[in-house]
């Protein structure tokens, strides 16, 4: 074989995977489409380090997110990544939010969510002086990330350990060897084969079409793709929090928050814009500006002094949902050979939120499946 374990997608987590197995000693290739890492997915998000208290107990999404922010937290104290405890209120301003909000704390208690508590409207608004609510739920142990630091950090562990990254590099199509592993054609200006013993399809919005070129996989098992957009707005003029200041969940997402960057910068979103189109070279990432009405009215919601012409249209980002509007949130799909009876490939589909927090979990769980 010319490498022992082959990882498509350079995102947070494709390259939390191949740091894994290149630091256990394996030899890793990172193949990369773009020109650069986490270009995509990761790199198009709020930058929040989750806490863990929104999903379904013993989902991987639940695991995954709890285990993953603690060993973030230590590599990012580690490696001297950027990040900060900001933490989080999760506000209500209606008795049914208020009922969404104690569900949602009653879930993160039993998920071990750490230092969570059911806070009156009075004392989240002392805390928070513009913030109107009648009740809210405080996080302390979500933070913010410099999230391309962190993928940096990663990128330089995967080369110190003698793996590399080959960028331009698109998967064209991958056949199954008869005496085990896997043939992978790339294709860009220099179309090449690469053997390998395992292999990590970590491509994000392209998941399913790596999978789909994959020799005797089974197209049965390769979930829909459902692409929901989330635009966000920047806002002018001095911080109004000090928190994260999120509202109850919304279908599709946790509704538009306020998010507050490493240097203090304030901005909201995302919103969910799910998109008719399931082609991810179709994504148009500009974000309208029209759709600013709708971010004044779920904002004002928790912060009605949000004063008019205060918010300019930021940026985007795109989730590769593997469910779509009205139905429940699906679970991470980390496929290996016990689903799919390929020896040595894992396939994930439906990584979005929490999977840059996750990542460093996913990974270990990965190389599990895997290793023997």
């Amino acid at each position: 074989m010319d490498v022992d374990v082959l990882v498509i997608g350079a995102g947070a987590v494709g390259l939390a995977i191949a740091a894994e197995f290149a630091r256990s000693g394996r030899d890793v290739i990172v193949l990369e489409a773009c020109d650069g890492i986490g270009t995509q997915t990761s790199s198009r998000n709020s930058e929040v380090i989750h806490g863990g208290m929104y999903y379904p107990t013993d989902s991987l999404r639940h695991r995954m997110c709890v285990e993953g922010r603690r060993k973030l937290y230590d590599y990012l104290e580690a490696r001297g990544v950027p990040h900060l405890k900001r933490g989080k209120l999760i506000v209500a301003t209606s008795d049914s939010e208020t009922r969404k909000i104690e569900a949602i704390h009653a879930t993160g208690l039993t998920n071990g969510v750490e230092k969570l508590e059911l806070v009156s409207g009075a004392k989240a608004m002392a805390w928070e002086p513009a913030l109107t609510c009648t009740a809210a739920l405080w996080s302390p142990e979500t933070g913010v990330v410099d999230s391309h630091g962190y993928m940096l950090a990663l990128q330089g562990e995967i080369e110190d350990h003698g793996g590399m990254l080959a960028f331009n590099t698109p998967v064209v199509r991958i056949e199954t060897l008869d005496a085990g592993g896997f043939r992978v054609r790339t294709g860009g200006v220099e179309a090449s084969v690469i053997t390998c013993r395992r292999l990590v399809n970590s491509a994000g919005l392209y998941a399913q079409r790596v999978a789909g070129g994959i020799e005797g996989y089974r197209a049965d098992l390769i979930p829909k793709l459902v692409l929901a957009k989330g635009n966000y707005f920047g806002c002018s003029g001095k911080p109004a929090f000090s928190r994260l200041i999120y509202p109850a969940p919304i279908d599709g997402g946790l509704g538009v928050h306020v998010t507050l960057d490493l240097a203090g910068r304030m901005r909201f979103g995302p919103d969910v814009e799910w998109l008719s189109n399931a082609d991810p070279d179709a994504i148009d990432y500009r974000v309208d500006p029209a759709r600013s009405a709708a971010f004044y009215d779920a904002i004002r919601r928790y912060w009605p002094g949000l004063p008019d012409d205060a918010i300019t249209p930021d940026y985007s980002g795109c989730r590769p949902k593997i469910s779509g509007p009205g139905e429940p949130a699906a679970d991470f799909r980390i496929d290996g050979p016990e689903l799919h009876g390929h020896a040595g490939l894992v396939n994930l589909f439906g990584i979005e939120s929490p999977g840059l927090t996750s990542s460093l979990a996913i990974a270990e769980e990965v190389r599990r499946r895997l290793v023997n």
